[in-house]
């Protein structure tokens, strides 16, 4: 039962000093400090009831999607939650579409960011009220529901409205895959001590990360090889840190390891750049990924007319929230493009899994080539984390969009006033 009317957004910066540590680097984000902008939506109903959402970030400028944050909050605030969802579509026009501030967007970068953050916590919101996880929220909606919280503007050429409804319409849970074995800042012993123990837990599908260093590559990438064994997925990822005759050269190199893909080799804007080494690899049977940091589900139709990808990989707060990813799912299927999701950071993993067992369920009907992105940080912060058994995710069975955090997290570490960062700040100061 949908009820309510939105009294209160609220919205923090999280930080989490996961630099110290070397997790999460790679070729081009050498010290990222994963954080979030967490959105907390309430309503006058007297359940107690709250909707929480998020949007990942790196540390510096989360105090910027914040401030859009906030920007976005009078489309939100006084509006019955009834009349959001009732017109799913009309929100999400209304919040991308914003006659002032889709100039610093638009539907991309911080201004976007934010609206996943707030788009988040409002499908979150619902489904408690509900009393369904996400997924199942969305897989219970007859598809014309589900098709009206689609903004179908800029992708009608792909896919309309009525062909998706013709087209759109059980666990041993969703193939995961792990990446927190190899971060580009770990040493080797590192590397070695976390894949000897991600073998004993049972992953298969690894992937490493590359692109600073061709001979550190090289070497790396065989270590892995070697300690995984020939008939373990190994992937690649760089990054965005290459030009495309650099990309085709530098994977070129690596081909003797035999990975499945090459990550965000160049530039996540060059569609015709990813086409250009996408045919290159061919011969070699590497193929491309990369989404998880496409603007909008524009990118992604001109990605796929292209023939720019082998493996797609939506992101639950790069993209306009559910919405936007229901698009995507959608053309991926069309295309009969594998949806394998970017995962990770604060809070990604608790989102995403939500999304690819929809896309199991109701969509691509197939688990084929497809698998979601793994990393074991910062889960213990959240309410209702994810449960990973013999390297899949298990479909969550709590009420809501698996965003909420825990309290005392959120206290710890918000920035700057938590008390993790009052010591890190002061420590640098002396």
């Amino acid at each position: 039962m949908v009820q309510g009317r939105i009294s209160r957004l609220s919205v923090r910066d999280v930080r989490f000093p996961t630099s110290l540590g070397g997790h999460g680097s790679d070729a081009m984000h050498t010290d990222p400090d994963y954080s979030a902008a967490y959105v907390v939506l309430e309503t006058d109903v007297e359940d107690g009831l709250k909707g929480y959402g998020i949007t990942f970030t790196l540390g510096k400028g989360t105090e910027v999607v914040v401030c859009a944050v906030n920007a976005l909050a009078h489309h939100v605030l006084d509006k019955d939650l009834q009349d959001i969802v009732g017109d799913f579509r009309g929100f999400y026009r209304q919040l991308t579409s914003d006659g002032q501030l889709r100039w610093i967007g638009p539907e991309k970068g911080v201004v976007h960011l934010a609206t996943a953050a707030v788009l988040n916590a409002v499908w979150d919101l619902w489904a408690k009220q509900e009393g369904k996880p996400l997924w199942k929220l969305l897989v219970d909606m007859d598809p014309r529901t589900l098709l009206s919280c689609i903004d179908f503007r800029y992708i009608t050429d792909v896919l309309t409205e009525e062909e998706a409804f013709e087209k759109q319409m059980r666990m041993h849970g969703y193939p995961a895959y792990t990446t927190s074995c190899a971060w580009l800042g770990y040493s080797d012993n590192t590397l070695k001590q976390l894949c000897m123990e991600a073998l004993q837990d049972g992953w298969t599908r690894f992937k490493v990360k590359v692109g600073a260093d061709l001979q550190d590559d090289i070497r790396r990438c065989r270590l892995i090889r070697h300690l995984i064994g020939p008939e373990k997925t190994l992937m690649l990822d760089a990054n965005q840190c290459w030009d495309v005759p650099e990309a085709v050269e530098w994977v070129s190199q690596l081909a003797e390891f035999k990975p499945l893909w090459i990550e965000e080799p160049t530039s996540p804007d060059d569609i015709l750049g990813h086409a250009t080494i996408s045919k290159a690899l061919v011969p070699l049977g590497i193929g491309v990924a990369t989404g998880e940091q496409c603007h909008n589900r524009v990118i992604f139709k001109q990605l796929l007319q292209a023939k720019a990808l082998q493996f797609l990989q939506i992101d639950s707060c790069r993209l306009g929230s559910v919405n936007e990813n229901l698009s995507v799912l959608l053309m991926a299927k069309k295309f009969e493009i594998p949806v394998c999701p970017h995962a990770g950071g604060v809070g990604l993993c608790e989102l995403v899994q939500h999304l690819s067992i929809f896309d199991f369920i109701s969509v691509s009907a197939s688990l084929k080539n497809r698998m979601c992105e793994y990393v074991d940080h910062l889960h213990e912060h959240f309410k209702y984390p994810v449960v990973i058994k013999n390297a899949s995710y298990m479909p969550p069975t709590d009420a809501g969009y698996s965003t909420e955090m825990k309290e005392d997290s959120v206290k710890k570490h918000q920035y700057p006033e938590g008390e993790v960062w009052k010591k890190l700040l002061a420590a640098q100061e002396n």
